[in-house]
Order: structure tokens, then C-alpha cells, then sequence
């Protein structure tokens, strides 16, 4: 009996061998190699979502990098255009000094050519005036000769006191 129980224990060991050997080999065909293949597969999704994101991060490194050097290059132009403005700013006001000084000055010259030209005038003037005093003082002066020394002498006096000159 004992040797019964012996050759049924061990034949229930091989059955039981025989089975784990079948059912590992059904898993490994069946379940292992699609659970791997999906394990090696997530794995891959992962590597490849981790290339992507390192991917992503270089590349929003490289637009940030492209942004500093469009900012550098739009301050730059900016610092540019206003040292453009300024200076142009400077030569308009530069020419316009220029231009109200040239035309000052020929303002001036214009008024002292008008005060020259009426200073001959009043001059012009003045000396027909006086030649018509002096002819009318001569007139006077003739007949007064013709009378006394005395009332030569009172009639220039009186003539020379009536005469203004204006």
C-alpha cells in the first residue's frame, strides 16, 4: 500500500509536471508573448513620448532663443530709428535757424537800403529847401541892397530869424 501511494503520488506528480509544463508553455504562447509585447510596446510609447518631449523642450529653447534675438533685433533697429529721428530732428531745426537767419538778415538789409534810400530823400529834400531859403534870402538881400547899410544888416537878421530849418 504504501508503494500504491508512492506510484500514485508520483504519478500525480508527473501529471502535475506534465500540466505546468503545458500550461507554462500555453502562457507563454497565448499570454506571455502579448503581455510582453504590449509591455515592450508601452515601453516604446514611453521612450518615444520622452524623445518627443525632449524634442519639444530643445525646440521651444530654440524659439525662445529666436524670440531674445528678435527682441535684441527689433530694440536695436528701434535705438536706430530714434537715433535716425533725433538727428534728423536736429538738421531740420539746424537748416530752419539757418534759413530765419539768412532771411533776418535780409530784412535787415532791406530796412537799411528803405532808411539809406529815405535818408537821400530827406537829404534831396532838405537841400532844395535850403536852395530855395537861399534863393529867397538873396532876392531879399538884393533889394535890401539897394537901401542902407543898416537895413541891410536888420533885414538879414530878421530873415535869419524867421528861417527854421525842419
Amino acid at each position: 500500500m504504501d508503494k500504491l501511494i508512492e506510484q500514485f503520488s508520483l504519478g500525480l506528480f508527473v501529471w502535475q509536471l506534465v500540466l505546468f509544463i503545458g500550461l507554462v508553455l500555453l502562457l507563454k504562447k497565448f499570454a506571455w508573448g502579448p503581455i510582453l509585447n504590449s509591455v515592450s510596446e508601452r515601453e516604446d510609447g514611453i521612450k518615444d513620448a520622452l524623445d518627443q518631449a525632449e524634442n519639444a523642450r530643445k525646440e521651444m529653447q530654440n524659439l525662445n532663443a529666436d524670440n531674445e534675438r528678435i527682441l535684441k533685433e527689433a530694440r536695436a533697429e528701434r535705438d536706430t530709428l530714434l537715433k535716425e529721428a533725433r538727428e534728423m530732428k536736429e538738421t531740420i531745426i539746424s537748416e530752419a535757424k539757418e534759413e530765419a537767419q539768412i532771411q533776418a538778415n535780409k530784412v535787415v538789409e532791406q530796412a537799411q537800403a528803405t532808411i539809406q534810400s529815405e535818408k537821400q530823400a530827406a537829404i534831396s529834400d532838405l537841400k532844395n529847401q535850403v536852395a530855395e531859403l537861399s534863393i529867397s534870402i538873396a532876392e531879399k538881400v538884393v533889394r535890401g541892397e539897394l537901401s542902407d547899410q543898416k537895413k541891410q544888416t536888420k533885414l538879414v537878421e530878421d530873415l535869419l530869424k524867421e528861417v527854421t530849418i525842419s
